[in-house]
């Protein structure tokens, strides 16, 4: 049977190439296996968890450490519970998700952009990529007394330093991921009639998905450090202030709730971001 008789009897796979040509640039699903379904995932995840939660109570309840350096696992409950009956834990954890999410949106969004131009353009690359690699190596620090005397104490300086942390591993990742865009690829894409916006947004952004996550993901674990490090200084509400306030009134119990508080939104928030890169996957697969 030749070549053209054999793909006749396949229209749907033909279909299927026509309505996507650009299909080998998304990496493909992963093979199915028992840690494909979610139920196991879950489980695995949770092991760890577990454990440490189980030698930390074990830990506590044999004495082996003073329980002012480290307090059972129920006393942080104890704490939970007491900041949400007077109606502070809500509000912490509110203020400092807000917060978070407007810098991780603002300082993400710049890094599209501001990472898609520079990837493309030389001429942008050799204007801009000094001067950002070198405000890049500034730590995060050093920005609060600029923002604290340029925009006062208000949520303004708040969410520029978180925005300044989730800018750089977006762009960085943006930049990177354009330069390796197969050529190929592009010419293709070329050959289809897509020019610029069209090609940014069909064949280049498609092709640096899995990057781009990855940037996105590295930059919320950002925007939650560079939150701490402003909550820290200059707050009077949010989980940053949680940690000083209780650091400076030895209460290790809600520095310890705090800093769970901190990883289980982070975690949560990254899988907002991972839901989101399936939604891709599947809109460009």
């Amino acid at each position: 049977m030749s070549t053209v008789t054999q793909a006749a009897d396949r229209p749907h796979s033909i279909t299927a190439t026509v309505r996507n040509p650009f299909r080998a640039a998304v990496p493909g699903r992963w093979r199915r296996g028992p840690l494909e379904r979610r139920g196991v995932r879950i489980a695995l995840g949770a092991v760890v968890p577990l454990l440490l939660l189980l030698v930390w109570q074990l830990v506590t309840s044999a004495g082996w450490v003073r329980s002012y350096q480290l307090p059972a696992p129920a006393s942080v409950w104890t704490a939970a519970v007491d900041l949400a009956q007077r109606g502070l834990l809500g509000q912490y954890v509110a203020i400092s998700t807000q917060r978070v999410l407007i810098g991780f949106a603002i300082g993400a969004a710049l890094g599209l952009v501001i990472g898609s131009v520079v990837g493309l353009s030389r001429v942008a690359a050799a204007l801009l990529e000094p001067v950002l690699g070198a405000i890049r190596a500034v730590p995060s620090l050093a920005w609060v007394p600029l923002l604290l005397l340029w925009m006062g104490i208000g949520e303004e300086p708040k969410i520029v330093l978180i925005a300044i942390g989730a800018f750089f591993p977006v762009y960085t990742t943006v930049v990177a991921g354009l330069r390796h865009v197969d050529p190929l690829l592009v010419e293709a894409g070329r050959a289809y009639g897509l020019r610029g916006a069209r090609l940014l947004a069909g064949v280049q952004l498609p092709a640096t998905v899995p990057g781009v996550v990855a940037g996105l993901r590295l930059a919320l674990a950002q925007s939650w450090l560079f939150l701490v490090a402003a909550e820290l200084l200059a707050s009077s509400m949010g989980l940053g202030f949680l940690l000083m306030d209780s650091g400076n009134n030895g209460r290790v119990d809600r520095i310890l709730l705090a800093i769970v508080l901190l990883a289980g939104l982070g975690k949560v928030t990254d899988g907002l971001i991972g839901l989101g890169e399936r939604l891709l996957g599947r809109r460009w697969a």
